[in-house]
């Protein structure tokens, strides 16, 4: 396991963590863009319970490979799902947040298979 890929994959679980957080707490600059962009917000908890557990996978995948990249995949999915969703409600500069949080999750799928 190379230092690269264990510091690429605690930013990318730092980042999926942080994100679910801002959820949770409601910060107004996470949610006002939720609402902007419909996103129900009987939606908000089970988008943050996916971002923590997506966190704690990449966390938990530096010792259960299998985990890692299952976690790796679901959020990649996530955020590729949120630039979809940032697209459809016509807010394209607001693309490179979820791209911004994406990239690490990717980063750490890809430093990992080639470990």
């Amino acid at each position: 396991m190379s230092t690269a890929y264990v510091i690429v994959t605690l930013v990318g679980a730092f980042m999926a963590a942080f994100s679910a957080a801002s959820i949770f707490f409601r910060a107004k600059w996470v949610v006002q863009p939720l609402a902007d962009y419909s996103v129900p917000r009987t939606w908000w908890n089970r988008l943050g319970v996916a971002k923590a557990a997506g966190a704690l996978g990449l966390v938990v995948g530096l010792w259960v490979p299998a985990i890692g990249v299952s976690a790796g995949i679901g959020l990649v999915l996530y955020f590729a799902g949120a630039v979809i969703t940032v697209l459809r409600a016509h807010w394209p500069s607001h693309v490179a947040f979820p791209l911004m949080y994406l990239a690490p999750v990717a980063a750490s799928l890809v430093l990992g298979s080639v470990a």
